[in-house]
């Protein structure tokens, strides 16, 4: 674990845009893309910030590939997050598509479905006495918010057995 670092004002501007960037690294891992933001929010020149940025990749504190299997992981098993909400995140943090689609490939189709189904069962075991039209509606809303894709919800309802009566 990183501990935090005093900047040096009085430094050169690449000790100073390493040292905020190790601060910047205390709290989580970053992708490049985040790291970069940070850097130019903190008022680095674009020159010296990929510089830092090169430095830090050479000693191992900043890996796009590591950071994207380690936020599919966690938000996949924690947040219960289907695959195309993750890489919309990891987009939004720059991190590069094949570093997005190595990370996914990671998570099966069929493992994807178990994490909807599960999601699915534990919200219609608390149903029980609303109507079915009510039930799917809940059910389809919930998977949807979590990002899964109609036809794993439709593969889903259909699991659960739940018949929706329309007159």
């Amino acid at each position: 674990m990183l501990d935090y670092v005093k900047v040096d004002h009085e430094a050169d501007p690449y000790s100073i845009a390493y040292t905020i960037a190790l601060n910047a690294l205390v709290a989580r891992a970053k992708s490049k893309g985040e790291l970069v933001a940070h850097l130019k929010k903190r008022g680095v020149e674009p020159e010296v910030a990929e510089a830092t940025i090169f430095r830090l990749q050479e000693a191992g504190l900043v890996n796009d590939e590591e950071f994207a299997r380690a936020w599919t992981q966690s938000r996949h098993s924690a947040k219960k997050l289907s695959k195309r909400i993750i890489a919309g995140e990891l987009r939004t943090r720059g991190v590069d598509q094949n570093s997005i689609d190595n990370a996914l490939d990671e998570i099966d189709d069929e493992a994807e479905y178990q994490m909807a189904f599960g999601l699915a069962m534990k919200k219609y075991n608390t149903m029980s006495r609303l109507e079915a039209d009510v039930q799917v509606r809940r059910i389809q809303s919930l998977l949807q918010r979590k990002g899964f894709t109609f036809g794993v919800i439709g593969r889903v309802i259909r699991e659960l057995g739940i018949e929706v009566k329309y007159n």
